[in-house]
């Protein structure tokens, strides 16, 4: 049963590109990809966060992941970062497009530089990976995308108005690209994550009565550990979901779920 199990997900020896993989879920994504035995790219706009997840993985007793400096709004930036992948690992066979930034403003408070920054680093970043990361696995033939989409992208969250629209984008984006190139080989997914929140989520949303509101909207009355993302994320980019595209999956404690 287990070499069956093994044999199912196995991602042994497969080429991970993680984009926005210094921070708090994309890196334990990064983490989870090197534990499965991949070989890793760790991609992100602060490469000294980039460095950071990569020591983390070597006090594992893995391989060097490769970390990249990336600014996901410029293109030449993902073909650079594409070009040293191939030149380092020879391949690549998953993208994760993590990337992205979120902001509290009320509605019309909203700056147009606050609204494009946000657009741009969610789905002007999430384009450019599966634009040009995406190119090079439809040549091949073969390969994972999963994008990261929200318990925001429908129907939006309070407080997170430029967000929302962002995430919605995403799922709408992922849905279009599953169709495009569902007969190619190359699978585009993406993961809906309920409630994980870093501190910059507490300083900023998560009052005490919008706690209560969201574990009381959540079946499992908490939040989310990075750490529970990995199985759907592994799943998603091995061959154990080659029938699966276009799909977004709800990681979210049930929150999707819920009514009265």
């Amino acid at each position: 049963m287990n070499r069956y199990i093994d044999k199912l997900f196995n991602l042994e020896g497969k080429v991970a590109a993680v984009t926005g993989a210094g921070g708090h879920l994309c890196g334990e994504m990064a983490k989870g990809f090197a534990r499965a035995g991949c070989k890793v790219a760790i991609l992100d706009l602060r490469i000294e966060k980039a460095e950071k997840i990569s020591d983390e993985i070597v006090s594992e007793g893995f391989d060097r992941p490769l970390a990249i400096a990336l600014d996901v709004t410029k293109k030449e930036e993902h073909e650079i970062a594409l070009a040293k992948i191939l030149e380092i690992y020879r391949d690549l066979d998953i993208v994760v497009n993590g990337a992205g930034i979120n902001g509290p403003s009320p509605f019309f408070e909203i700056s147009l530089e606050e609204w494009h920054s946000i657009l741009d680093s969610q789905i002007t970043g999430t384009f450019l990976g599966c634009q040009v990361y995406g190119k090079y696995l439809v040549e091949k033939g073969k390969g994972s995308i999963i994008n990261i989409s929200s318990a925001s992208s429908g129907p939006p969250l309070s407080k997170a108005f430029t967000y929302s629209v962002a995430k919605a984008g995403i799922k709408n984006l992922t849905q279009n690209l599953g169709r495009e190139w569902g007969t190619i080989g190359v699978r585009v997914n993406a993961i809906r994550p309920g409630f994980f929140p870093t501190e910059w989520n507490r300083n900023n949303f998560i009052t005490p009565e919008r706690e209560k509101a969201i574990l009381g909207h959540t079946p499992m009355n908490r939040y989310g550990e990075p750490s529970e993302l990995l199985g759907a994320i592994l799943w998603l980019a091995s061959d154990a979901s080659s029938f699966v595209t276009g799909a977004e999956i709800e990681v979210d404690g049930g929150f999707s779920c819920m009514t009265i």
